[in-house]
């Protein structure tokens, strides 16, 4: 075995290092310690800081809504209804000047509506983290506007007659970013639980 600090040889019984004599069974805990981490991947060695860094990214979603689809179902509704009153007015009446193929692709042409809207409000999502609210929106360009809580000064449920025959509504939410004004959650079912959460969760930071 060979001396770490001065490389003399000594034999595999030995002690203390003939020449320099330091302490053999010290430096074979120090060899056998560099083995061991040798061994473990570097993907698994991480420092306390990555560790802090990892946590802290990581946050709780207290809730995800969208607008509410009871307005996307109506339009759908209107648009069969629609849509057979067509077919059968020109199949009754119109029959000999227009072909009833012609009808009915104009009647399932009456669904690009609703469509249209289901889809634009399926890329339209409100998220309430535990420091932050995300508004995602947009479908071919996606953005992200992101509320941080602690500048939330006032959430306001507004809702028109209309909205509460519905049981839906609008959250105004005062905040004081530098852009300043107000963001708005619109046609949301159930509004007032929804602000009740978001005020708990900015209660829970003030403490």
């Amino acid at each position: 075995m060979y001396c770490e600090k001065c490389g003399a040889d000594n034999s595999e019984t030995a002690v203390f290092c003939r020449k320099c004599g330091v302490a053999m069974a010290e430096m074979e805990t120090r060899v056998a310690a560099r083995s061991a981490m040798a061994d473990v991947p570097q993907s698994r060695v991480q420092s306390p800081m990555s560790n802090v860094q990892n946590s802290s990214a990581i946050e709780r979603e207290v809730f995800a809504i969208a607008p509410t689809m009871k307005f996307v179902k109506a339009g759908y509704i209107g648009a069969a209804v629609a849509a057979i009153l067509l077919v059968g007015i020109v199949s009754a009446l119109l029959s000999s000047y227009v072909p009833i193929w012609v009808a009915v692709i104009l009647g399932l042409l009456l669904f690009l509506v609703p469509g249209f809207y289901h889809l634009k409000q399926k890329f339209l999502r409100y998220t309430l983290t535990e420091t932050k609210l995300e508004i995602d929106s947009g479908f071919i360009s996606r953005n992200t506007r992101n509320v941080p809580l602690r500048r939330v000064q006032d959430v306001t449920v507004s809702a028109t007659p209309w909205q509460r025959l519905l049981g839906i509504g609008d959250l105004v939410i005062d905040n004081a970013s530098d852009d300043g004004g107000k963001t708005m959650l619109k046609n949301i079912d159930t509004p007032k639980r929804y602000a009740d959460e978001l005020l708990e969760q900015m209660r829970r930071l003030e403490r």
